[in-house]
């Protein structure tokens, strides 16, 4: 009689869940965009926090500021976080949405402090991390950050792309919630100074601590400065797909599955 309660009870959210997945699937495709709170108990986000205090920090892919804490290469840095990140919820997210095909292709750490005047301007993520510096058609400009290759490749790279950003802080306009255009990322390559927004819509990305906000690269974002005098702290995960050509490689590649073994 249990059995039968706590079957019937599934079947009853099966639909729900499935439906939420639909939703948040079309705001991805069709805004390029979607938050999703719930993801990981404070319990879960403190133990992430309390992994990544415990890490030397003197190293290249460490930045550090008065504005800015930034680890690139976060999960190459950082492994024990993997098994803390990718935890049940956010692998079925990630398959739901998404396939099981996707892979881990850039992972950052930022830490913006809580009196941090570190304001970003309109723009799309037009780079990918790569492993060396080749002549290859369609991939340019190239960019050299911290001792870490970057390039704009073609435009079906991008597009494929999408970015998990796990928010350790709950977001919002007072301490540096993206703020978004809606649809922006349809438009392929989007410069900031020709937006006209008399006919754009901006969004606020408000996230809950233990929140993830899911987006297409190519997206027009910004983040404003801190007023609040809260921490906001995110992590920045790449995903694709599709592997590079010729003798390129991605500089991080992680399959996020094997991440919770």
């Amino acid at each position: 009689m249990l059995y039968d309660s706590l079957k019937a009870i599934a079947q009853t959210h099966a639909p729900k869940k499935m439906n939420a997945m639909n939703t948040h699937k079309s705001e991805i495709e069709n805004l390029g965009f979607t938050t999703i709170n719930n993801i990981y108990s404070d319990e879960e986000v403190e133990k992430i926090i309390e992994t990544i205090n415990q890490v030397e920090t003197s190293k290249d892919t460490f930045r550090k500021s008065a504005d800015l804490f930034a680890i690139r290469q976060f999960l190459k840095e950082i492994p024990e976080t993997q098994k803390l990140i990718f935890n049940p919820k956010l692998n079925e997210i990630i398959e739901k949405l998404f396939g099981q095909n996707y892979f881990v292709v850039k992972s950052i750490y930022f830490d913006k402090p809580e009196t941090s005047n570190w304001y970003v301007s309109y723009h799309q993520d037009l780079t990918i991390s790569v492993d060396q510096k080749i002549e290859l058609e369609n991939f340019s400009p190239w960019t050299t950050k911290q001792n870490q290759f970057a390039v704009q490749p073609p435009i079906e790279i991008l597009e494929n792309i999408f970015t998990i950003r796990i928010h350790l802080d709950e977001t919002d306009e007072n301490n540096g919630a993206l703020r978004v255009v809606e649809k922006s990322h349809l438009k392929k390559i989007y410069r900031p100074e020709t937006i006209d927004w008399e006919t754009e819509k901006e969004v606020t990305c408000n996230v809950e601590k233990g929140g993830i906000m899911i987006m297409k690269p190519l997206i027009l974002h910004s983040s404003s400065k801190t007023t609040n005098n809260k921490k906001r702290r995110v992590i920045h995960i790449e995903f694709s797909d599709i592997d590079l050509p010729n003798e390129l490689n991605w500089a991080e590649k992680y399959e996020q599955k094997k991440a919770v073994i």
